[in-house]
Parts: C-alpha cells; structure tokens; sequence
C-alpha cells in the first residue's frame, strides 16, 4: 500500500525545523528594519493597532499548534494501536491452528511464522524506503494467500467449527493489516502544516514590526519563544513520520508475539 507523494515528508524533520526557524528569524529582522523607519511616523493609534493584531495572532497561532499536535499525536496513537490490533489477531489465527489436522497444522504454522517475520521486517523499515516496504507487504499477502487456501481447502474437504474458526481468525489477520498499513499512511495534512508555517513567518514578522516601532531590538524572551515554536514543530513532524523520527511506535507486541512462534 502506498499513499500519495508529499513535499515534506521526505525531508528530515531537522531540516524543516531549521529552516523555520531561520525564516522567522529572517522574517523578524526585516519587519523590525520596516517597523524602525516606521517609528517617527506611527500615531498612537497605530502603535494600539499592531499591538491588537500582533495578539491576534499569537493567540491564533497557539490555537494551530495545539490543533496539529492534537491530530499528529491522535495518529502516533492509532498507529500503537494498530500494532497490538495486528499482533493479537495473528496470535488468535497461530491458536486456532492447533485445531487443523496434523499435516496442515505444520505447514499452517509455518506460513504464520513467516507472515509474522514479513509484518516486523516491515515494521522496521525506514518510511521513505517505499519500494523495499513495498516489497515486503506483497510477501506478507503472498504468505497470507497461501494461508487462505489451505483455510479454503480445508474447510471445503472437511468443514466444521474448528475449520470455520481458523478461517475467520485469518480474515481478522488481514483486516488488521490493511488497517495497521492505512494508519501508516495517515498524516497531518500538508496544507494543515503550510498553514501552520506560514502563521509563524507572520508571527515572527510581527514580533520584529512591534520591536521596530518601539525603537527596541526584539527582547531574549521573543527568541526563546521562536526555539519552543521550532522545539514543537520539530515534535509535530516527528511523531507524524513512523519509523523515521526520533519518536517511535513501539513494535514490542510483533516481536513478543515472533518469539513464542518459535519452535521449541
């Protein structure tokens, strides 16, 4: 399964971070190089206005920050899920096999093992390796296909609930993958972050324009501020990025599960 190309999501997150932050920086300076020119002729008024909207702003920016985080943390979350959704469901068809017949029951085993061994690998691919990810989905449904037609055979020759039980344990299997694989490909909207970039450049235009028209150089609080916004960006898109960023889903219940497969 393979979702859409975007801009961002093949460049490093650091990337992104820096070259926010050095926009805004860059933004700041020439508004407060604006604002300075500004400064003789600027009424009152107009100080009171740009005080207002530079509150606007903030206030607005904050609002988008706390959206985005929301949403890339609500998917890292889903993703979690979506792990222990896969594991269990495997584990559940790996039980039920014991009910098949001796000689199908070794060879069922066997295919598990091997799908669940594709799923992890998969699992630890880095993102932007598309094709190679690509490569061992198509194993794990080539595995899983072997496995759907002994389940078929199986319960076309012999029947029963314990047949009609397997097979119903490995629809669950696959409606977990297509579940998990889609929960992968899910992520913060590009026009979301753009908007959200672009809210900081003006925001940090402002901070400059404000400096500018009280003749001051922007205070060591307005930098700090900018390091926690590119801090939070950095955050955002990370945990936006399975198997990339520094943040991690953690695929323990897929290797747990691998282990007690082994053969004893």
């Amino acid at each position: 399964m393979s979702g859409p190309q975007e801009l961002l999501y093949d460049i490093p997150s650091a990337v992104i971070a820096l070259t926010l932050l050095a926009a805004m920086l860059l933004a700041m300076f020439a508004a407060y190089l604006i604002g300075g020119r500004s400064h003789r002729n600027q009424s009152e008024e107009g100080r009171s206005q740009t005080t207002a909207v530079q509150g606007s702003m903030l206030g607005l920016l904050a609002l988008l920050l706390g959206f985005t985080f929301s949403l890339g943390l609500s998917r890292h979350d889903a993703r979690s899920v979506a792990v222990v959704s896969e594991a269990n469901a495997i584990g559940t068809a790996w039980l039920r096999a014991d009910f098949l017949p001796e000689d199908l029951r070794v060879t069922a085993k066997e295919d598990l093992r091997r799908y669940t061994r594709l799923r992890l690998e998969a699992s630890e691919v880095p993102a932007d390796q598309h094709q190679r990810r690509k490569r061992l989905v198509a194993n794990a449904e080539a595995a899983f296909a072997d496995l759907w037609a002994q389940a078929s055979l199986n319960a076309a020759e012999k029947g029963g609930p314990a047949a009609v039980s397997y097979a119903a344990s490995l629809n669950d299997m696959i409606d977990a993958l297509g579940a998990r694989d889609a929960a992968i490909e899910r992520h913060v909207p590009e026009i979301v972050l753009f908007m959200l970039f672009g809210t900081f450049i003006l925001s940090g235009a402002m901070l400059g324009f404000s400096s500018g028209l009280a003749g001051s150089l922007p205070a060591t609080p307005v930098y700090l501020m900018l390091a926690l916004i590119v801090l939070l960006v950095f955050m955002i898109i990370d945990l936006d990025r399975p198997r990339r960023g520094l943040i991690e889903v953690d695929q323990r219940p897929l290797a747990a599960l691998l282990e007690t497969m082994k053969p004893r």
